[in-house]
């Protein structure tokens, strides 16, 4: 059966606002555990190298549970699904207080992400299949941009609520289950998936490769830069500070590009949108080095190529809601989740090879090369006229 289209576009309005803030307000409770986490962490004892595998472990739980999300939507409904997902996360975030054990963190920190993976692919899904054809990527680029400023203010209340005790924990789950307030109110708005849509990665790689490989490379990207972008700072003379600024000046660029070119988007073959950030982005990380004598400058250049970089999860989207419909677009993003996780775990290392067999500018040429890889599927695409 197919997903049931809102019947008007008060309906459409509805459903699209109603997915948008939930994930928003969830995305807030998520920037504010993440730092929150790993501080905690290091107070308990946990070497660098412990955080870091329990951060990992957030990847690998989306590769390997998010396929399954699409035939249990389609089982128990969407809506309730959702809500499963966020009560369940709420509840694991103040868990992480109760329970201070590394080893139980591990499990727990399994089952944390997986109710996020399925929040993620079915906000998205429903967000997708709500928009009008002809504005989804301006939809797309609405939640892209709430969702970043999301991420954004999740960090800054720790602090006001201090990172020890309960109060930054309890702020948190207070998130996750304020996000069901929108979404129970547009229960009735909710598309309803039909079983179908299975194949796994490789049909979807099949049917809509650009969009899914642009989530792979969005998120190998957007690690590996923001991990090793302030030790580049170190490295070229700047302080701390500065060095932070520079994955600030980019995190703004992804916040304030996502809109202008989601309508852009609207206009054009959204193929040629994605091959233009491609090559835009490749040109942006390998101009890095030559920028790096003038911090006004490499800032300019960071916060324009973090902008266009950006762009990539959200034309990747509305690439992929116009591809795809029904149950295939619920398990196409899947894939583009599992994807872009499988990026965020890849790039970091890619990345910061590039550095250490080049230093310290070896990390921007890694990047470039990622940028000119993608551009093989995407100019493959254009000239077949396909998906």
């Amino acid at each position: 059966m197919p997903a049931l289209a809102p019947s008007s576009d008060r309906d459409r309005f509805g459903a699209i606002a109603a997915a948008i803030t939930c994930v928003a307000v969830v995305g807030t409770g998520l920037g504010l555990s993440i730092p929150l986490l790993s501080l905690e962490m290091e107070r308990m004892g946990a070497s660098p190298l412990v955080i870091g595998l329990n951060t990992a472990v957030a990847g690998f739980a989306a590769i390997v549970t998010v396929p399954f999300v699409p035939r249990l939507a389609a089982r128990i409904g969407v809506v309730r699904l959702l809500v499963l997902a966020i009560v369940l996360g709420g509840l694991c975030l103040t868990a992480f207080k109760l329970l201070p054990s590394l080893p139980l963190w591990f499990p727990l920190r399994f089952v944390f992400s997986t109710t996020l993976g399925a929040l993620f692919v079915l906000s998205e899904y429903w967000i997708n299949d709500a928009a009008p054809p002809e504005r989804r990527g301006l939809v797309m680029g609405v939640y892209a941009t709430v969702l970043a400023l999301g991420f954004a203010i999740g960090p800054a209340l720790l602090t006001g609520l201090g990172t020890e005790g309960f109060a930054p924990y309890l702020a948190g789950s207070g998130l996750f289950f304020l996000g069901l307030v929108p979404l129970l109110a547009a229960r009735h708005r909710s598309p309803t998936l039909g079983h179908g849509g299975g194949g796994g990665l490789a049909r979807y790689l099949r049917l809509a490769p650009v969009a899914v490989l642009a989530a792979a490379l969005y998120g190998a990207v957007e690690a590996g830069a923001f991990a090793i972008l302030p030790l580049y700072g170190l490295r070229i003379g700047l302080d701390a500070t500065g060095a932070a600024a520079l994955v600030s000046a980019a995190a703004l660029g992804n916040v304030l590009f996502q809109i202008p070119v989601g309508l852009l988007a609207d206009r054009v073959d959204r193929r040629a949108v994605l091959l233009g950030a491609s090559l835009l982005g490749a040109l942006g990380a390998a101009l890095i080095p030559t920028a790096s004598g003038s911090v006004p400058g490499l800032m300019a250049l960071v916060f324009a190529w973090g902008g266009i970089a950006g762009t990539l999860y959200t034309v990747g989207l509305a690439h992929l809601g116009a591809t795809l419909r029904g149950p295939d677009l619920a398990g196409a993003n899947a894939a583009f989740v599992m994807l872009y996780n499988a990026g965020l775990m890849l790039g970091p290392p890619l990345v910061g090879g590039g550095m250490d067999l080049a230093p310290p500018h070896g990390f921007a040429l890694a990047l470039s090369l990622m940028f000119l890889a993608f551009t093989v599927p995407v100019t493959r695409s254009l000239l077949r006229r396909g998906a």
